[in-house]
Parts: structure tokens; sequence; C-alpha cells
């Protein structure tokens, strides 16, 4: 089993605490084939509402699939503690936001949508529908009469 961290950068104008939010937001991934190296075109989500058992009773994980090219049976897990927000403190550089626990797969990109959320940095006013699928968001803050914003979203995983 190998950890990967998704680690997530952006830059945040006005807000902080950028977050996923609830178990069933859904981690839209590639995922590469660790026994011969497929990588499937289409994005597969992974979240923590769905689980399935492993084969030979080893417990469950949040997917498990079987490679389309070498039949090999694979899965994926993500670890709910370690879900972090993204804060203003953050800003412009690589955090870990989630990590996930891999059995023949890695992750090798990561395609944000719908379901984060964001509150104001100064006026914590809540912005619960942020939809990062652009890699750009912005809004307006009524309490402080800001702008608010998250752009250039990027990621990159790295091993745990």
């Amino acid at each position: 089993m190998v950890k990967f961290g998704l680690q997530f950068k952006a830059t945040l104008e006005n807000v902080t605490n950028v977050r996923p939010v609830g178990d069933d937001f859904r981690w839209f991934l590639k995922l590469k084939c660790g026994n011969c190296g497929e990588v499937p075109d289409k994005w597969q989500y992974v979240n923590l509402m769905e689980s399935t058992p492993l084969k030979g009773g080893r417990g469950s994980a949040s997917m498990v699939q079987k490679c389309k090219l070498c039949s090999r049976e694979n899965s994926i897990d993500i670890l709910k503690d370690t879900i972090t927000p993204y804060n203003a403190e953050d800003n412009e550089t690589f955090k870990t936001m989630v990590q996930f626990e891999c059995r023949g797969l890695e992750p090798v990109d990561f395609q944000p949508q719908a379901g984060f959320a964001a509150e104001g940095a100064e006026s914590g006013t809540p912005f619960p529908e942020v939809n990062l699928l652009e890699k750009d968001w912005t809004d307006y803050d009524e309490k402080v009469k800001e702008s608010v914003g998250i752009y250039e979203v990027t990621h990159k995983f790295v091993k745990c």
C-alpha cells in the first residue's frame, strides 16, 4: 500500500478555508495501473460514502477496479482524517489537501469540480457552492464590499 497526497495550490483573493464539502464530495482522478501502466481516458471519482469490499476479506476501499488491459484488481481509499482546508496563509503554495491509500494504482491527474466551499477571509461570509472546474472562481462579499476569488488552481501528487 502506498499513500499519495493530493497537493493543491491556488491564488486566493479575500477568501480562506477552501475545502471539499460532505462525505459525498467527488474526487475526480485519473488512475494509472501499477502493473501495466495503463491510464484510462475517462475521469473516475471516489468519495467517502462508497465502500467496496476487497477480495479475500482484507477490508474495504473507496473504489475497487479491474484494469482493462491486464485484469489486475486495484483499489484506492480516501483517508478521511487527512482532508485539510486550503487557507489564506497557504496562498500560492502547495499544500496536501487529502491523502489516498492505493493498492496497485497511482493517481496521475485531478480535476476539481463542484462541491467546494470557502469563506470570506475578513468577514467569515460563507460561500457554500464553489465550482473549480474552470480552475478559477469569483464572487462578491457583500459584508466587506470586496470581490473574492480563487485563481490559477493547480495540483500535484506526492508520495507520503
